[in-house]
């Protein structure tokens, strides 16, 4: 049924793929209401993933529309697709690797796709992320090539090919510093360091003993660890979420939602040993500007080329994720110079030039301590759920509805 705005023209329809209770779903669906919007049309994941519903016949319901609207919205917080993307990553089963670039992965740290079905429900536990980052590129690139194949002319919100290269920080470095981006210095090249060993070796031929090391394909500081070594003692610290665990059958890595602390050379060793194997990204740990003794960083939203939302995370730690129960603060203009808050945004606004084929991510932007120097640390295709947060009155749902109307 064709839904019409308020000027009479239809507009065009719009598919989100995302988890259909999840609260991402719930915010869109209550934006497009708000806006006079017909409700998007929800593909759930977990369905496309079994296979048992197929993009392109959904998409032959809208032959005679000018084009469709295709967003695609977080995986996560979802054990089910979970377990499906680590069996679509899997060696024993086929699939396109249009997206994904970093060839087989090792027995080590990869299982059969039967075995993924079976992974038992384990809060926090963080399973072959590698695999699961393989399994989440092709079924970007599944979705790429079906909706090519279906001669429906699509837009999407973010393109498969942008959303996947945006999940790999080593890639996103690349291409950040590939556009004239101001990125953190690496101790050796991106992707190099594949062990605890190596990793000393960098430190000694860069002589940076403060460093960030994280899963290259992870989010929301899952498998990031915040590392500094003494170089006269060496006595190591490293500030974590990676919770470990001894079994029977080997060691078991958490996110364990809050932030530990480990001193142990043999914790630390093997907690590193373990990101490397997945893939890792190293770069220098950066001290980031406070305010009242709290470190922060920006997470500024763009939409359309041009900033709008902006937050301000604080934490007393260096890792300053809101979901680790750090605080928020909207009120930026207050706590910003009004050229910081221009370099934030400027900063932002250029990191995401480098992905064409996206219209909107949050971009994390680390302000240097003494510098004031802007750094893109970090960009995610999914970094508009930021509650409270309001720009011209609406909130980031809102927003980007408001930005397709006026551009439809």
């Amino acid at each position: 049924m064709d839904h019409f705005k308020n000027d009479g023209v239809a507009e065009a329809p719009y598919l989100l793929i995302g988890n259909p209770s999840n609260k991402r779903t719930f915010g869109l669906q209550a934006a497009r209401r708000k806006q006079g919007l017909a409700p998007a049309v929800v593909l759930s994941y977990e369905q496309l993933l079994k296979r048992t519903v197929f993009i392109q016949d959904i998409l032959r319901e809208y032959t005679e529309a000018d084009k469709v609207i295709i967003r695609l919205d977080a995986p996560g917080e979802d054990q089910a697709v979970e377990r499906q993307l680590i069996a679509w990553g899997a060696a024993d089963r086929s699939g396109d690797d249009l997206f994904w670039s970093a060839g087989s992965l090792p027995h080590n740290i990869s299982i059969s796709a039967e075995e993924a079905q079976q992974l038992p429900l384990e809060h926090g536990r963080i399973y072959y992320p590698a695999q699961w980052y393989r399994g989440y590129c092709r079924f970007l690139a599944a979705m790429h090539t079906e909706v090519k194949a279906s001669g429906v002319s699509a837009s999407w919100v973010n393109s498969p090919g942008s959303v996947a290269n945006m999940f790999d920080k080593r890639s996103c470095w690349q291409l950040l510093t590939r556009h004239g981006l101001i990125m953190p210095a690496l101790p050796a090249p991106t992707g190099s360091i594949k062990n605890y060993d190596e990793l000393q070796a960098a430190i000694a031929a860069s002589g940076m003993r403060r460093l960030f090391i994280k899963l290259a394909c992870g989010s929301g500081a899952s498998g990031v660890i915040a590392y500094q070594i003494n170089p006269r003692t060496g006595d190591e610290l490293a500030i974590t979420t990676i919770g470990i665990e001894e079994r029977a059958r080997g060691i078991c890595f958490f996110n364990e939602g809050k932030l530990r602390r480990y001193r142990e050379h043999s914790d630390i060793r093997r907690m590193v040993d373990w990101v490397c194997r997945e893939g890792a990204h190293i770069e220098r740990w950066i001290e980031k500007e406070s305010f009242e003794s709290k470190s922060f960083d920006v997470r500024q939203l763009v939409v359309d080329g041009k900033a709008c939302h902006t937050v301000l995370r604080l934490s007393s730690t260096p890792i300053t994720n809101l979901h680790l129960r750090n605080e928020r603060r909207m009120d930026v203009d207050q706590l910003l110079s009004a050229e910081i808050m221009a370099a934030v945004q400027r900063t932002a606004e250029s990191a995401l030039r480098a992905f064409p084929g996206c219209s909107a991510a949050g971009v994390d932007v680390l302000v240097q301590r003494g510098s004031g120097m802007t750094y893109p640390i970090d960009i995610n295709p999914f970094g508009d759920l930021l509650y409270g947060a309001e720009y011209e009155g609406m909130n980031t749902y809102e927003w980007q509805m408001q930005q397709l109307l006026r551009g439809e």
